[in-house]
């Protein structure tokens, strides 16, 4: 995003935040807002001039305000329709931006709901679990990445693989954004995630081992990436046998490899 847009993304994300804070039903309102917030960028989506006229920089915050108040009003809850006016008072860049900021908006309410629910970290790994199982199953990631399906069919697909394994917060944000594509099915899921270890005040390390670690080695080993990094961690791991013992360590874009596997390669490289 450029630097306007980003300013409005940070003033709307401030207002969000605000807004769920002071509500009587956190969890419910942050479900009702990230839900109607995606609906109006699918309505955004169909009408480009009302997309246009929302982030128009030659109108006034006030116009901005009251084209959202009267296309919406009555159509989405108070909550959801304050975040909108919000959001559409402020400057963005380009109204591309402008549709993309209201979606990371709807995002961040539901990952606040499912914080005041307490089960963001349960959020943060069913995310994860589900980016490592589009990576094994590529059938499933096919489908789900085909743009010439419709949106309603790969959503289905993907409510069909969640049903009775996410909460309601992890299905919401999995089932939008497989109809927003960003890049792949894969690494859309996977930055949910991250996004949710950011909200926690976490990094994310992520870990492939021999043999699964358990509760313990998770919490020592993220300590000890903690005092080399100097912030926290989250650890995402997964199991990978072929490494044949110790594990591959990732932390943005470094990556420590202690693996048999990796030490093999290596002495046998040292041997041509």
């Amino acid at each position: 995003m450029h630097a306007a847009s980003r300013n409005a993304l940070t003033t709307g994300t401030e207002f969000v935040d605000k807004l769920l804070w002071e509500s009587v039903d956190k969890v419910s309102t942050a479900a009702q807002v990230g839900t109607e917030l995606f609906l109006v960028v699918d309505r955004l989506d169909e009408e480009r001039a009302l997309r246009v006229n929302l982030a128009d920089a030659s109108l006034t915050s006030e116009q901005r305000s009251g084209i959202a108040q009267s296309v919406f009003g009555g159509k989405i809850a108070q909550p959801s329709l304050d975040v909108l006016t919000h959001a559409a008072a402020q400057k963005w860049s380009t109204t591309r931006e402008f549709r993309d900021g209201l979606v990371q908006l709807g995002r961040r309410a539901l990952l606040r709901g499912a914080e005041h629910q307490g089960q963001l970290e349960q959020v943060e790994d069913d995310l994860y679990r589900l980016s490592r199982t589009l990576i094994r199953e590529l059938k499933l990631t096919q489908l789900l990445g085909d743009q010439t399906a419709e949106v309603s069919a790969r959503r289905g697909l993907l409510a069909n693989v969640l049903y009775g394994k996410a909460n309601m917060f992890t299905e919401a944000l999995a089932l939008q954004v497989i109809g927003r594509p960003e890049n792949n099915p894969v690494d859309d899921v996977a930055a949910l995630s991250f996004q949710a270890a950011e909200l926690r005040g976490k990094s994310v390390a992520r870990v492939e081992t021999a043999v699964e670690l358990t509760e313990g080695q998770q919490a020592a080993l993220a300590e000890k990436l903690e005092q080399i990094y100097g912030r926290e961690m989250s650890i995402h791991s997964e199991v990978d046998p072929s490494l044949l013992g110790g594990m591959t360590i990732r932390v943005d874009d470094e990556r420590i490899d202690g693996s048999t596997r990796g030490k093999l390669a290596r002495m046998r490289a040292g041997l041509k």
